[in-house]
Order: structure tokens, then C-alpha cells, then sequence
């Protein structure tokens, strides 16, 4: 195993949430959304290490995956709404850091609407992956569609090998990977076996011939988890925390696209899942999240702690 993370101290904290986004854009670090977060989107400057409040706020919206295109941060694939019925949203939810000021998108097509989707941004197009139409009770799919900004329009692709919600894509050259997540809509012998219902195999999409495949078992996700931090670093995979059916890890995993190996890494300080991560200046950083499996409710406390993972 081969380098670290460290707990570093800030000036100033964050409002603990989970379920809540954490994006870079221009330098900067936005954590925006999440079940706690009561519209507060939080910026954190990496050169100076403080934490600052944005004067826009943000509506009630949670599990998706935030990206970047033209200096806004853009927002598909995501709820509304609480536990454990949250709809979708309706529309693309955007955030534009310079101006500070929150905006309402291109609407989504009513019969491809879901949250808890994998969103990455391709050659100018975004593209989402999977995801659940009704918050935690049904409608967990493989559904995969792209959608131009430039031109408001959507289309419709060929589904993912496996049903997935709960968790983030990860863009690799020319290939997207589908990593972790669970069937959420899976609820035998009771309402909460969706936690158990993990999702170990990793599925692929190669752009360049518009294909999904399966990569051999030997390559699946070690230990399976849902809403797992997925960052890049030198060309790997980074996966770390996450929920299984009894907790939030701390384990931490590095995949290599070329060996299509996993090697174990030193685990996090903080067991946490619902939150993302940022690669940035040759280090992954992630915050917040939840130190419990599932929602965790304000009084169990929330983490607002920061980690780095650097070599």
C-alpha cells in the first residue's frame, strides 16, 4: 500500500450533510445539496483553507453527481423531496459560481426522469447513467442517455448491463466505468434489504464504439458499497468509503484501467459514505458525508472533517 490520508484542519467548518455534492470548479470547492444542507452551498478555497458561505442558496435536491461545463456547475440525475419517497426533479439544476447565482436548466424528458444517476461530461456532452425513479422505493434501471447543452437536446442510448443507483461514473480516456451502487428498489425480506443489494460488477462504455461490456469477475469492486467517493489520480481509479448493509467503510481501493486490477490502499480516517470526491493538485480530497449507514438524522451528527489522500 502506498501513500496516505490526513485529517486537515480548516479555517472555519462546514454544515455537516450527506447525500450532498462536492465539485471543483476554478480552483474552488463547492459543496452544494444534500439532505442537511437547508440551501446552503459552501465554498472552499484550497490555497487558503477556509470555508466561506455563497449568498445564493439552492432548493431541496440530493444523490446525484455534479459536473462542470462552461464554468457552471451542472446538476442531472438528482431528487427532491424526503426519505424515503423523493421524486425526481424535473428539470437540470444549475449553479454558476462566478456569478453566484442559482438557475433552472433545460427540462428532462418526464419518462427518463430518476435520481441516485452516475453523470459525466464526455466531448461536451453529458451523459447519465442509471439511477431510481421513486427516492428509495422502485424503479432502479440501467437506463443511459446524453444531453447536449449546447443544443437542449437529449437522446436516448443503449441501458447499462446492470440495474444501479446510489452511485458515481468515472470517465478514464474514451471509457466511462460504472462503479459500486445497489439496487435500491430491492426490498425482500423487508423494506431496508436494498442495503445488501450492492452492486460488485463494474460496467464499461467505450465512446469511441458505443458499446457497454462486463469486466470479468476478477475485476469487480472487492468489498461492495453504495454512494462511495470515485476520483482519478495519475490514470487510476480511486474508490473509497461507501454503505454496505451494516455501515459506512473506510476502505479504499485503486483500480488500474490497464491491468483491470484492484489493489487495497490505506483506508480513510473517517468512515463515510453519501458525499463525492475531488482530484486536485495531484491529491483526492473529499468531505462531509455520513459516518452511519443510511440517512443519518441531524442529532447522530453528520461529519463536517476534510481528508486528503496524496503519496
Amino acid at each position: 500500500m502506498s501513500g496516505c490520508w490526513k485529517m486537515i484542519r480548516t479555517n472555519g467548518i462546514p454544515r455537516g450533510r450527506h447525500e450532498t455534492s462536492f465539485v471543483e470548479c476554478l480552483g474552488k470547492f463547492y459543496l452544494i445539496g444534500g439532505r442537511e444542507a437547508d440551501g446552503l452551498i459552501e465554498c472552499f478555497d484550497p490555497a487558503m483553507k477556509t470555508w466561506s458561505q455563497m449568498k445564493a442558496t439552492s432548493p431541496l435536491i440530493h444523490h446525484y453527481q455534479p459536473l462542470v461545463y462552461d464554468k457552471k456547475i451542472y446538476m442531472v440525475g438528482a431528487m427532491t423531496g424526503f426519505y424515503p419517497d423523493e421524486p425526481p426533479m424535473d428539470s437540470i439544476q444549475i449553479y454558476d459560481p462566478v456569478e453566484d447565482l442559482w438557475k433552472i436548466g433545460g427540462s428532462i424528458p418526464e419518462e427518463r426522469r430518476r435520481g441516485g444517476s452516475g453523470a459525466v461530461l464526455y466531448n461536451g456532452k453529458i451523459y447519465i447513467a442509471g439511477g431510481i425513479t421513486s427516492g428509495h422505493t422502485s424503479g432502479t434501471n440501467g437506463w443511459f442517455d446524453s444531453y447536449n447543452p449546447e443544443t437542449d437536446s437529449w437522446e436516448k442510448l443503449a441501458d447499462a448491463p446492470h440495474i444501479r443507483d446510489h452511485f458515481h461514473g468515472v470517465v478514464v480516456g474514451h471509457k466511462l466505468y460504472c462503479i459500486g451502487g445497489r439496487n435500491g428498489s430491492f426490498h425482500d425480506p423487508d423494506f431496508e434489504s436494498f442495503f445488501a443489494a450492492v452492486i460488485n460488477e463494474i460496467d464499461v462504455y467505450d465512446f469511441e464504439t458505443s458499446t457497454w461490456s462486463i469486466l470479468p469477475p476478477v475485476s469487480s469492486l472487492p468489498v461492495g458499497s453504495a454512494e462511495g467517493g470515485v476520483a482519478t489520480l495519475n490514470g487510476k481509479i480511486l474508490y473509497f468509503g461507501g454503505e454496505n448493509a451494516t455501515e459506512a467503510l473506510e476502505l479504499c481501493w485503486e483500480f488500474d484501467p490497464e491491468t483491470e486490477k484492484w489493489s487495497e490502499l490505506p483506508p480513510l480516517n473517517q468512515g463515510r459514505h453519501g458525499t463525492q470526491a475531488i482530484s486536485y493538485s495531484n491529491k483526492v480530497w473529499v468531505a462531509c458525508g455520513s459516518p452511519l449507514r443510511g440517512g443519518s438524522a441531524r442529532e447522530c451528527g453528520n461529519v463536517s472533517s476534510m481528508e486528503v489522500y496524496s503519496r
